[in-house]
């Protein structure tokens, strides 16, 4: 192998640079993080290797696990709302009676190319307890207000607007491309048949477009498990009253980088992996049982 790398060793110059910024960027920070997952470090001192005790911990942490349900009702009240907008909007771009479809695909999908930290601050303002456009809407109406920002499930509640604002449209657009694959003789045949276009979405489009749900889902659940940056600039380090909005990841960013727990910090990355790992089999196994069937 080495004589054959030696022979062609221009070639692997050229993409050598690919593997260097992997190694640097991506392998190293990998193996690094499990390294200090075992050891308790403040980021400047010397490291104290405490084998498994940080895991053990991890167990027992009761803001660890809170912040892992928190991520599922986030991930359940932006998820099916989504995905479920999604399909419908890309059944009415495919459908022949709109037009100008570039246009609205291009509106759809602008959402998930605007940067998040400006979606945030936007979303402050839409969501604020006293000076928010929702609230003004509410009083308008005469009811009273809503306290998004000091109710633990109502800030889930803005948190989870914010992804379904920002990635129904890349949903659309996958589920669009999963719609044109379709024989458009399948529609002209229940058009034919007296098929009513709720009668066509259920009985054509959602089985023939089933293995593109379940690979949204499957990206979903993943992305889903990563929510930081909409809670972080929402509602700052500590995940506001009650910890309503305090993800996983936020978790753990809150220990390694604003309490310096680095090494605990690493542990909870690294259970953030096995659950991610976990989501990422059950959905494997769906898939397979659905393809087999």
């Amino acid at each position: 192998m080495w004589r054959e790398i030696y022979r062609n060793r221009a070639i692997y110059l050229f993409i050598s640079p690919f593997y260097i910024l992997f190694a640097v960027f991506g392998l190293f920070p990998i193996v690094f993080s499990l390294y200090l997952a075992f050891h308790k470090w403040d980021g400047i001192g010397e490291m104290e290797f405490v084998g498994l005790n940080q895991f053990r911990y991890l167990l027992e942490d009761a803001n660890f696990w809170q912040s892992i349900w928190n991520t599922l009702q986030i991930w359940a009240f932006s998820t099916i709302p989504m995905l479920f907008m999604a399909l419908v909007i890309a059944f009415m771009l495919h459908s022949a009676l709109v037009k100008y479809k570039d246009f609205y695909r291009i509106s759809f999908f602008l959402p998930n190319v605007t940067s998040i930290v400006a979606v945030a601050i936007v979303f402050g303002t839409l969501f604020g307890n006293r000076y928010g456009f929702l609230n003004f809407i509410i009083t308008s109406l005469g009811l009273e207000p809503v306290q998004w920002l000091d109710s633990p499930f109502w800030i889930k509640i803005a948190i989870s607007s914010m992804v379904v604002w920002r990635w129904t449209g890349y949903n659309a657009i996958i589920y669009l491309a999963g719609l044109q694959s379709i024989p458009s003789v399948l529609y002209e045949a229940a058009r034919i048949d007296g098929a009513s276009p709720m009668q066509t979405f259920f009985g054509i489009t959602i089985p023939l477009i089933k293995p593109v749900i379940l690979f949204t889902v499957i990206t979903s659940t993943i992305g889903g498990m990563q929510i930081f940056t909409e809670s972080q600039v929402f509602m700052g380090d500590s995940g506001g009253p009650g910890g309503g909005g305090m993800t996983i990841v936020l978790y753990l960013y809150q220990q390694a980088f604003t309490k310096n727990l680095f090494g605990y910090g690493s542990a909870v990355a690294w259970g953030l992996f096995v659950i991610i790992g976990l989501f990422s089999v059950l959905n494997w196994a769906i898939v397979q049982r659905s393809g087999s069937k």
